[in-house]
């Protein structure tokens, strides 16, 4: 059997994975080996902007399967797919981030921003938030904001120091020893936090004083999920490097960072080879990439986004839940504390609805679907969570 196979042989994250054993995707559904349709409301963690298997994106992967694989370490040779990637992004970005290094997960693409960062300033510590998830490689574990995820894995880096998400008070922290401060445009792992108003502006303003970079980690929020193509946009600032990753595959691993052509050449000299990668900018992910953040734009996914919003704002009213966090379709509905989230997750699922956890707010369900679910897939999900929270064995025993 595929399940027992798949706990016996795949590494584990957790002591009890959900163990669907999936058949076929295709649109907003993930459908199971028992031929079961699943409406998915978490589009991969964030990762299937356009849902499963989009036409575009295969259109753009057979295209390229047709014409080479991998055929050179990063950044030696000119391929069309990457360049043509860059090149977009570049339209969509102001000069100062005309400049992409394309990794392939959004963890690598923190790592680089990292080294950027100092080989940029010559500085050594950097600012995080508490609560702050940017990934699990040594450099973005140490950035990490949840101390009890690091036990077991330390030594980290050193000189990381870490200040409250939205507390401006705390911007003093950030100085002439600061190489950059790294903060995820919204807080996802903490219940997708929003920045409030002005608060994105004082740090970029704290940075400027200080001749510190910002770097702005929109791993999740990115490639449109906001209503914006990257969230920062909602804020009124730029960031000296910005890192993107999830949502700009198509349902392929990617990530990438961004920064300047001045700041960029940094990791070319003194040494040469600052970053390196044998895999990122693959062919056949970039294309994927392209087709992905094409179709996000010419179709005008983002001004649906409001709308989409919206609804499931409106629909989303219950006793059980006492507010939703986040922006766009990037929502954590969270649910009063006698709710039990594990059997509300677990009976949707049941009832034909994907929903998922975040990492360290345990009250919140993650809502994160595809930019292309439709409103009559919106209003099916969410009747399904109502049904599930009127039901009385949802509550902590």
């Amino acid at each position: 059997m595929l399940l027992d196979d798949f706990l016996r042989f795949q590494a584990k994250t957790t002591p009890q994975p959900l163990g669907m054993v999936v058949k076929r995707a295709k649109g907003s559904y993930i459908i199971d080996d028992k031929g079961k349709k699943y409406l998915d409301f978490v589009a991969g963690v964030s990762a299937c902007s356009l849902g499963h298997r989009h036409p575009a994106v295969i259109r753009a992967i057979k295209r390229q399967l047709k014409r080479y694989l991998h055929v050179m370490v990063y950044g030696e040779y000119a391929q069309e797919a990457a360049v043509e990637l860059c090149k977009l992004l570049a339209s969509q970005l102001p000069t100062s981030l005309e400049v992409t290094y394309l990794t392939n997960s959004g963890t690598e693409a923190i790592e680089g921003a990292m080294k950027l960062a100092k080989r940029a300033t010559g500085r050594e510590e950097f600012i995080a938030a508490h609560q702050a998830y940017h990934g699990s490689t040594q450099g973005a574990l140490s950035l990490l904001g949840v101390e009890a995820q690091k036990k077991g894995y330390t030594p980290l880096l050193p000189k990381v120091n870490f200040i409250q998400f939205n507390a401006k008070e705390e911007l003093d922290k950030i100085t002439t020893k600061t190489a950059a401060v790294v903060l995820e445009t919204i807080q996802g792992g903490a219940g997708f936090i929003v920045p409030e108003s002005g608060y994105l502006k004082a740090v970029k303003a704290r940075c400027e004083a200080v001749g510190a970079l910002l770097i702005l980690d929109e791993i999740q929020p990115g490639i449109g999920r906001t209503g914006r193509l990257f969230a920062y946009e909602n804020e009124g600032i730029t960031p000296d490097i910005l890192v993107i990753g999830k949502g700009l595959g198509g349902g392929l691993p990617i990530g990438a960072f961004c920064s300047s052509k001045e700041l960029m050449e940094k990791l070319t000299h003194s040494p040469a080879l600052g970053h390196i990668t044998t895999f990122g900018g693959n062919p056949v992910i970039a294309a994927a990439a392209h087709a992905t953040l094409s179709t996000v734009l010419k179709k005008r996914l983002m001004d649906q986004i409001p709308e989409k919003e919206a609804l499931f704002r409106r629909l989303l009213v219950h006793p059980k839940i006492a507010e939703i966090r986040g922006r766009g379709l990037m929502l954590a509905p969270m649910l009063a504390p006698e709710v039990d989230l594990g059997k509300v997750v677990s009976r949707c699922q049941e009832k034909g609805l994907i929903l998922f956890f975040l990492l360290w707010e345990k009250r919140a369900l993650r809502i994160s679907p595809p930019l292309t679910i439709s409103l009559r897939e919106i209003k099916k999900g969410c009747g399904i969570i109502l049904d599930v929270l009127n039901e009385d064995n949802n509550s902590v025993d």
